[in-house]
């Protein structure tokens, strides 16, 4: 088969060990080939533009830029572009995130490789592909009220382990205006008490523990 029929993919993911493991399973289907591979957002917006994949498999907690903000950019630059994310994490934000940035896919890693190879087959099609489970919890996101930005950051402090009286200090506003943000925010979340809420906004990816 020649290489100009084939799906030409790009892969970027800064674990060396996991993207080669994709590297070398997609070399390994005869009408697929990886033309370019990075380990960061930066990355991926430059290969992109000398590489024009067909489809870009895209981690998302990556160091310079994330996989979100990349595929943003890509997706201003070329509205084309068609991108699967590829992720350990499953919280709703980040699919959510992913999705608004013009991701056409979203894979668990640990998927099995026939997944991922129908995977890129749909989206190279023009499809879309979101799993059962993940679908649901993006209807739930949704269908959920969003926090401010002010309440974000009130709910950032809380998972850090912050006070009240230390958050009103960092945000520079009152203990009061504190008190009221929890309580908005405690309500939007469905739960009752700042350990609650920091688990939550923990396992739906709302605040992230980053990667430097």
């Amino acid at each position: 088969m020649s290489s100009h029929s084939k799906i030409r993919i790009m892969v970027i993911d800064d674990q060396a060990v996991v993207r080669q493991g994709f590297v070398s399973l997609i070399n390994t289907v005869a009408d697929m080939e990886v033309i370019a591979e990075g380990t960061n957002g930066e990355q991926a917006i430059e290969l992109y533009r000398q590489h024009q994949p067909d489809i870009t498999l895209m981690d998302l907690r990556m160091p310079v830029i994330s996989g979100v903000d990349a595929i943003s950019r890509i997706r201003q630059q070329f509205p084309g572009a068609r991108i699967i994310v590829l992720t350990t994490y499953d919280g709703d934000e980040d699919i959510y995130r992913s999705l608004q940035a013009g991701a056409q896919g979203y894979l668990l890693k640990d998927m099995f490789f026939e997944e991922l190879e129908l995977a890129i087959r749909k989206v190279h099609s023009g499809s879309r592909l979101i799993p059962g489970p993940v679908a649901e919890r993006l209807a739930e996101r949704m269908s959920g009220s969003n926090l401010t930005g002010r309440e974000l950051e009130v709910l950032e402090e809380i998972v850090r382990g912050r006070s009240n009286k230390e958050i009103a200090s960092i945000l520079n506003i009152s203990e009061a205006t504190v008190k009221s943000h929890i309580n908005n925010l405690l309500s939007k979340l469905g739960v009752t008490d700042r350990t609650q809420a920091a688990t939550t906004a923990l396992q739906r990816g709302i605040v992230h523990f980053n990667k430097p």
